[in-house]
């Protein structure tokens, strides 16, 4: 893991060393209308390393998440400062072309309802132009496999995307996800309304997944951020309190707020 970082740093500047950055936040701030939701948050996102966002509900964590691909301003918001992907600013990056490089999943499985599961992978591509009907079938194969779906659903691959279990179905938005071959993968609380053995699947795949793309995923639960992340970042109203690699997070918190918070006095 990532060394820890020193306290003498100023915790809204505070980055991780020695790793390759793939995004990054400078001095990023989020409003809704006159509420600031975010408050001077710098944040370096390594490359090939799995980042989760903790904190209390209402901290800021998912709307985080949502300036890194600009949804945050499609829900009305707005934001002063920066964000970057390899140094590109993505505000002067086109929407549609940003989140193919920057995928999410939500809280929820949102499988198209009207759509097979096939066909539910590859919707991307296919809005992309992509129409070679042997391409996409392998594209199919291809990124179920790295989801562990395939073999579960290889045979009811025509059934519609909302018919196989929650689980499943979140399983089945990754791999549309990956489909497009993003650079990052948000996760909005990726595990949270499912069961303890779907959940499990869900936190192996993240690992497997980070050989090959960068990870941000926020959650309310500090053991899921313990076992699959590398970093952690512990957000408190709007404000980043501490950044380090998880195990220092969690053995040997730099704040005392972070303490309080990780050995559970409150949240």
């Amino acid at each position: 893991m990532n060394q820890a970082i020193t306290e003498n740093k100023s915790p809204k500047e505070v980055s991780l060393h020695h790793a390759i950055y793939r995004m990054e936040t400078i001095k990023l701030n989020a409003f809704f209308g006159k509420v600031q939701a975010l408050k001077e948050i710098s944040i370096k996102v390594p490359q090939n390393k799995v980042l989760a966002i903790i904190g209390p509900s209402g901290c800021g964590k998912s709307t985080f998440l949502r300036c890194l691909n600009r949804m945050h301003e499609e829900a009305g918001g707005t934001i002063t400062g920066s964000v970057t992907i390899d140094g590109i600013d993505v505000m002067k990056t086109d929407p549609v072309n940003l989140r193919r490089k920057v995928g999410m999943v939500f809280q929820r499985a949102n499988p198209f309802p009207t759509m097979s599961i096939s066909e539910n992978v590859v919707s991307g591509l296919k809005l992309n132009g992509m129409r070679n009907k042997n391409q996409l079938k392998e594209i199919v194969e291809e990124s179920l496999k790295k989801t562990g779906l395939w073999d579960e659903v290889k045979d009811i691959l025509d059934k519609p995307g909302n018919s196989i279990s929650g689980g499943q179905q979140q399983r089945l938005c990754i791999a549309r996800t990956i489909a497009v071959e993003p650079e990052v993968i948000l996760m909005d609380e990726p595990a949270s309304a499912l069961d303890p053995i779907s959940t499990s699947k869900i936190e192996a795949l993240i690992h497997d997944l980070k050989k090959k793309y960068t990870i941000v995923i926020v959650t309310h639960n500090l053991q899921q951020a313990a076992r699959v992340s590398d970093n952690t970042a512990f957000f408190y109203m709007g404000e980043l309190i501490e950044l380090s690699s998880t195990r220092q997070m969690f053995l040997s918190p730099a704040k005392k707020q972070t303490e309080d918070y990780v050995s559970g006095r409150f949240g």
